[in-house]
This record gives C-alpha cells, sequence and structure tokens, in this order.
C-alpha cells in the first residue's frame, strides 16, 4: 500500500497559478507588445535566436537535469524547475520592461529583452537549490517572485547610482542567488538536519541523470556569458565564448585532480564533479569584461575550481553546523565562492589596467561598492522570502517526506485501489 502523505495542495497550489498567470496575461495584453525593427529584425534574429535557444536549454535543461540527483525527487527536480523558470521568465519580462513603460507607455520585448530575463530567472533557480527538496511548490512560485524582484531591483541600483555596466549587473546573478538561498535555507532551517534526512540521498542513476544536466550547462555556457556582450566591438563576442571555454575546460581538468586528492580512497566523486566543473565558468562570467588575455581566463578557471572543490567537500558541513544553513546542492561552493572569485578578479584586472592611481582608487569604490549593495540586498531579501514561507498557511513539507516525490506527483503503480 501506497503511503499517506500530507493533504493535497488543491486548496494553494492551483489557485496560486491560475491567478498569477491571469494576471500576468492581463497586463501583457494592456502593457506588451513586441518589438519591431523591420531595418535590423533579419540581422538581429538570426544573431541572437541561436543564442537564445542556448540560454532557454541551459535554465530548462542544464538546470532542471542538475537537480535530479536526490534518489527519489527526480520528478520535482526536472519539474518544478520548468514551472519556476517560466514563471520567473515571464515576470521578469515585466519588471525589466517598467522603465520602457514609463517612457514609451509600453514594454517593448524582443529576444534580448527575453534573454534578460531567462538570466534573472536563472538566479532564482540558484537560490531554490539550497532548498530543493525541502520545500513544496507554493514555496517555489513565492521564491522566485521575490527572489527575481529582488535581483531586477538591484540590477537598477548598481546601473542607476554607480552607472554599472549591464553585462557586469547582471552577471553579479551568481552573487545574489547563491547568498539569498543561504539566507532562506537559514531561515527554513529544520531541527535534526544535522543528521541527513531518510530520503535524501543518490544513486547511480540519479547521478547519471544529474551528470547530463551539468554536461548541458557546460556546453552552453558559453553562449550564456556572450550573449549580453557588446558586439559592436570587433572580436568581443568571439574573445568572450573563448575565454568562457578556457576556463570551463581548465576548471574541469583542475576539480578533477582536486576531487582525486581530497577523497580519502584516491577517487574521483561524481557529485563533486558536476558541480565544481562548472566554477570556470561562473568566475569568468562575472569579469567577462575586463579579461583580455587566454591566460587570465584560465588562471580564473584553475583557482575557481581549487576554491569550489575545496568548499564543497568542507565547507556544506561546516555550514550546516556552524551556522544552521543546509544547502542541498552546495549552491556556495557552486556559485557563491566562484562568483566572488570572479568580482576579485574583475577588480584585480581592471586596476591593473588603469593609468593613474585616482582612476584606480575611484574604481575600486565603485566595485566594492557594488558587491556589498548586491549581499546586502540579496540577504535582506532572502530573510524576509524565509519569514514569509515560516507561514504554515502554505502547509510546509513534514520531514519524513522531504525529498519526496509521492508528496506532489501521481504514481499509477503506487495508487491504493478502493
Amino acid at each position: 500500500m501506497a503511503p499517506r502523505y500530507a493533504p493535497s495542495l488543491r486548496s494553494r497550489l492551483a489557485p496560486l497559478l491560475l491567478l498569477l498567470q491571469l494576471v500576468f496575461i492581463v497586463i501583457y495584453a494592456f502593457y506588451v507588445e513586441i518589438e519591431n525593427d523591420v531595418r535590423a529584425d533579419g540581422i538581429t534574429f538570426s544573431k541572437l535566436y541561436p543564442e537564445f535557444q542556448d540560454v532557454n536549454v541551459m535554465v530548462i535543461l542544464g538546470f532542471g537535469f542538475l537537480c535530479t540527483f536526490l534518489v527519489r525527487y527526480g520528478f520535482s527536480g526536472s519539474g518544478f524547475n520548468l514551472l519556476v523558470s517560466v514563471m520567473a521568465t515571464q515576470w521578469a519580462v515585466i519588471l525589466t520592461g517598467i522603465e520602457s513603460w514609463y517612457y514609451r507607455g509600453k514594454i517593448k520585448i524582443n529576444l534580448r529583452s527575453l534573454v534578460v530575463a531567462q538570466m534573472c530567472a536563472a538566479s532564482a533557480l540558484i537560490s531554490i537549490g539550497t532548498v530543493l527538496g525541502k520545500t513544496n511548490p507554493v514555496h517555489l512560485i513565492l521564491i522566485a517572485l521575490l527572489e527575481v524582484s529582488g535581483f531586477v531591483l538591484n540590477e537598477w541600483l548598481l546601473q542607476t547610482l554607480l552607472k554599472v555596466p549591464l553585462l557586469d549587473s547582471i552577471m553579479l546573478l551568481h552573487v545574489f542567488g547563491a547568498f539569498f538561498g543561504l539566507m532562506l535555507t537559514w531561515s527554513l532551517y529544520r531541527k535534526g538536519s544535522e543528521l541527513p534526512f531518510e530520503k535524501e540521498k543518490s544513486d547511480r542513476n540519479t547521478v547519471l541523470f544529474s551528470m547530463l544536466g551539468t554536461v548541458f550547462l557546460w556546453m552552453f555556457w558559453p553562449s550564456f556569458n556572450s550573449v549580453l556582450v557588446d558586439d559592436r566591438t570587433p572580436g568581443r563576442k568571439l574573445w568572450a565564448v573563448c575565454s568562457t571555454y578556457l576556463a570551463m575546460a581548465v576548471s574541469a581538468v583542475t576539480a578533477a585532480a582536486v576531487s582525486v586528492l581530497s577523497s580519502p580512497k584516491g577517487k574521483l566523486n561524481p557529485v563533486l564533479m558536476q558541480s565544481c566543473i562548472l566554477a570556470g565558468g561562473v568566475a569568468v562570467g562575472v569579469s567577462m569584461s575586463v579579461v583580455q588575455q587566454p591566460w587570465e581566463a584560465m588562471t580564473i578557471g584553475f583557482t575557481a575550481a581549487v576554491v569550489s572543490t575545496i568548499g564543497f567537500r568542507y565547507l556544506k558541513i561546516h555550514m550546516l553546523l556552524a551556522f544552521q544553513c543546509h544547502d542541498t546542492r552546495a549552491v556556495l561552493s557552486t556559485h557563491g565562492l566562484p562568483g566572488l572569485l570572479g568580482w576579485l578578479a574583475h577588480l584585480l584586472l581592471q586596476i591593473k589596467d588603469c593609468d593613474d592611481h585616482t582612476t584606480a582608487i575611484r574604481f575600486a569604490v565603485f566595485h566594492i561598492s557594488s558587491l556589498l549593495i548586491t549581499i546586502a540586498l540579496s540577504l535582506s531579501m532572502g530573510i524576509i522570502t524565509g519569514l514569509l514561507l515560516n507561514w504554515n498557511f502554505w502547509r510546509p513539507t513534514q520531514d519524513k517526506k522531504c525529498f519526496d516525490d509521492q508528496a506532489f506527483w501521481e504514481f499509477p503503480h503506487l495508487a491504493v485501489r478502493k
């Protein structure tokens, strides 16, 4: 007989999804239109559509399969990823188009604005990795809406107050998502998490599917980093692709080596590998606008892999015991630490290229301020979101039902026949 689970979410999830979707439809009906430039449309479409598809594959397939490593949470890991990403993207299109609505009366959308919205959604998917398996779909939708709102606000503050370019501000999504997620999992901490949950484990098949997600992310990450690079500078987009590939190639090799060195049995750890081989792409993405030489990208990838692998091996358990942050997917090691490393590389490389001390000091002040604003806003939004989700009205998942698909999905072979 199938185990008995908590009451269905029919009275919570379905009304929330339908209400949000109807509100989005109304907003899009009155305030959103597709921007159409006949002269440039053909050129823009042919250039951007392949990159749009690459980012789409990363967000849907990459992050979706990456979250299937838990032995009894594969349906939820991939299915909820799709649900959250499409809801977050629709919401991000509205938020990022508010300025266009203010000045032009309409929110103009095109492939570029869709790509920006998907990257905002990616920041929410990063945050959700910290509470993977410990929340229900209602929680995930609320997290996505609030996290995207905070990230768009952070992007607007950086561009308005500090004149940070779009590429640099949006690439801080790794840092924002990681610290938002840490505050989220801290606010939603469950007593007894020091010991692994009953179903918080992996097996051969789930790790294989998760590695497939890593492969998708690894393959398409150069497009993710280069899609917003200004192509008016000759060769700049090509260099962004090449530097990302080199950084990720080095990080894959380095992660394998450090994984073997840090293993008591001297063997590769597949769960560690599938997260840490992406560290180079994260770090070089944050510093993309100032990387000029191949060796710089490769050095960033090497350092990011070392930091990420060591962090995954030793930091995850210490964060749990010392700060009560149960980070399910080790988001801090995969995105947070490499993101901070990329920010530091950006600072050092930009100062190296400055002609005088005054310019270098001015840039350093603004660059440090951008990080402080990002971390402060992500921590604040994470705490606020966590407090909201602690409300029992959302029917939080019971401890013994965490990391289990049967709490949310129908399985015909387990149905109880009356």
